[in-house]
């Protein structure tokens, strides 16, 4: 599946918000070209929210560990739950110590500076984890669309996000 692809999935949830900073946006030079994803029902960029889910197409200074400066290379990451987590990479997030190999293509990994906190990641995702990168998706925006009601019900808006938190 295309970055593409995967992009217009998610601008299909209802209340999802896919901003992709390019020239003009006010974002730094180095976010143009990536997607980051929202639950903004009034198509309005979040405040003090963390995105659910990026997709990256170049190496940041202290993310490099997946080589995204090599030619067609982009990742998917995705903020999920403990037991998700678990199931997808073998260990705890807090607790990483297995030697991963963050360039390998079509597999999920712990991302290489958050999963600590409990996202993971999937370069070029084919066909041994497209499927399920599009369920994790759909669940990360489940998840973040109940937050916003959370936060909404007691009075705070749409303000307070807590990606950080590992579920």
């Amino acid at each position: 599946m295309s970055m593409q692809q995967i992009i217009d999935t998610v601008r299909d949830f209802d209340g999802a918000l896919v901003v992709i900073p390019g020239p003009g946006s006010g974002s730094p030079e180095l976010a143009w070209g990536d997607a980051f994803f929202y639950y903004a029902p009034d198509g309005e960029m979040p405040q003090h929210v963390q995105p659910y889910a990026t997709i990256v197409t170049k190496d940041y200074p202290d993310d490099t560990a997946s080589g995204l400066d090599a030619p067609g290379l982009w990742r998917v990451n995705v903020h999920v739950d403990r037991t998700t987590f678990r199931r997808l990479t073998g260990e705890e997030p807090r607790s990483l110590t297995r030697a991963r190999d963050h360039a390998a293509a079509d597999v999920f990994n712990p991302h290489p500076v958050y999963g600590a906190l409990g996202w993971v990641a999937v370069v070029n995702p084919g066909a041994q984890t497209t499927a399920a990168v599009l369920q994790l998706l759909r669940e990360a925006h489940d998840a973040a669309r109940a937050r916003f009601e959370r936060r909404r019900e007691a009075g705070g808006g749409a303000v307070g996000g807590e990606v950080g938190a590992v579920e």
